[in-house]
């Protein structure tokens, strides 16, 4: 018996989705049809779990390959074709193109082929929902494709200025443990005829003597440490307090706020311009923020806009957004030209959060700099405090 997940169709053609037990697909077809309701197409539960989730990169050649193979007039299953046959292709994307591929020729929207995958986001399915209810979905990719390009270069541009200061902590760590496990045990035997030594001394050569003779047991430490990290990573509400202060903490928080406030504004752009209701794309936008704090105060902003306030004015109480999003969206409200506004306002956060990234590393590497004269500086007072305190001993025999 294996778990299929179904789409079918009864007499009046309402489609259902769900998932139900059975020992072969024909079995599954009878099933349903005991229920008054055809089997549109079906896959097994178990084929899409595990798959990862494709890069901001990879969705956005997709989407503009698909793009531009509709716009030159070529049906979506000869476009995918096309696809699925690029060469250098990856296997594991490439079975998903397949996948994709022997859906739509069975009858099933682009959309819902896509959705079995478990592999690509909410905001991409639903703008090409919205591009297929409209017949513009060659327009729809064009925009999908801007908006992953967009978002994978503020984050190769978050990466870039971060690739120095991560080598720099590294480096750092790397000398520490390689004084403290290979320089400091040669003056072991020099320690011992001493005697009595400064504090400092005997806690420097503890931390030694554990990481030459007990070294598993950091290894054993820090792997439970990450098991409890990756546990509580789970956890709501600690989820939801860390990302609170991610945007209130000092200096770091104007920067997640821009880039919170970029990736937000890009998306509802997005998904406005593609012809979705604009309730719908602020529940869709809030959720693709990144930020659990800022995603559970769009149920009261989509209730205001419901009940006719302004999005602009909705906006302005959403605590993790800059101020300039809600008096930018409400020039765009006057003028009738929200999109716009929108794709505005997050091509200037997305270049206020390179420049703030940048200040932010620049300032990051004297800091790491200086960490790491203090450490080493430790270690070479520990090392010679007592050589200089015997020395003085032996003056003052003299």
């Amino acid at each position: 018996m294996a778990n299929f997940r179904y789409v079918a169709k009864n007499m009046e053609g309402k489609v259902s989705r769900g998932i139900m037990e059975a020992a072969s697909e024909s079995t599954l077809q009878q099933q349903l049809k005991e229920q008054g309701l055809y089997l549109i197409h079906a896959k097994t539960a178990s084929s899409v779990r595990g798959r990862r989730k494709l890069s901001p990169r990879q969705l956005s050649e997709f989407s503009r390959e698909l793009s531009t193979l509709l716009a030159s007039g070529i049906s979506i299953v000869r476009a995918l074709e096309i696809v699925a046959e690029e060469e250098g292709l990856p296997s594991w994307i490439r079975s998903i193109y397949l996948d994709i591929l022997s859906e739509l020729r069975k009858g099933v929207s682009l959309s819902e082929a896509m959705e079995e995958q478990k592999c690509f986001p909410e905001l991409m399915l639903g703008m090409i929902r919205s591009g297929e209810g409209s017949g513009n979905i060659d327009a729809v990719m064009g925009r999908l494709s801007l908006h992953y390009d967009r978002d994978n270069r503020l984050r190769q541009q978050v990466k870039s200025a971060m690739t120095y200061p991560v080598v720099l902590l590294v480096m750092s760590i790397a000398v520490v443990i390689l004084i403290v496990t290979f320089i400091l045990p040669q003056f072991e035997e020099l320690f011992s005829e001493m005697g009595s030594l400064p504090a400092i001394t005997e806690l420097l050569m503890g931390a030694s003597d554990f990481l030459v003779n007990r070294w598993y047991v950091l290894l054993l430490i820090l792997f439970l440490l990450g098991v409890i990290l990756r546990i509580a990573s789970k956890i709501y509400r600690l989820r939801r307090a860390i990302d609170y202060i991610k945007v209130h903490m000092p200096v770091a928080g104007r920067l997640n706020k821009v880039i919170y406030t970029a990736r937000f504004s890009r998306t509802l752009s997005s998904l406005y311009s593609s012809g979705m209701p604009i309730v719908s794309a602020l529940q869709t936008a809030g959720g693709t923020v990144g930020n659990l704090y800022i995603q559970e105060q769009f149920d009261e902003v989509a209730a205001m806009v419901r009940s006719g306030t302004p999005l602009s004015q909705s906006l302005r109480e959403v605590d993790g957004f800059v101020r300039k999003l809600s008096s930018t969206i409400m020039v765009g409200e006057e003028s009738g030209r929200l999109d716009t506004m929108l794709d505005s306002i997050a091509m200037t956060m997305e270049e206020e959060a390179e420049a703030a990234t940048k200040r932010l590393m620049t300032m990051l590497e004297p800091i790491l700099i200086c960490v790491m004269a203090f450490v080493v500086g430790i270690i070479i007072v520990a090392v010679m405090l007592p050589i200089y305190e015997s020395y003085s001993a032996i003056e003052g025999a003299a």
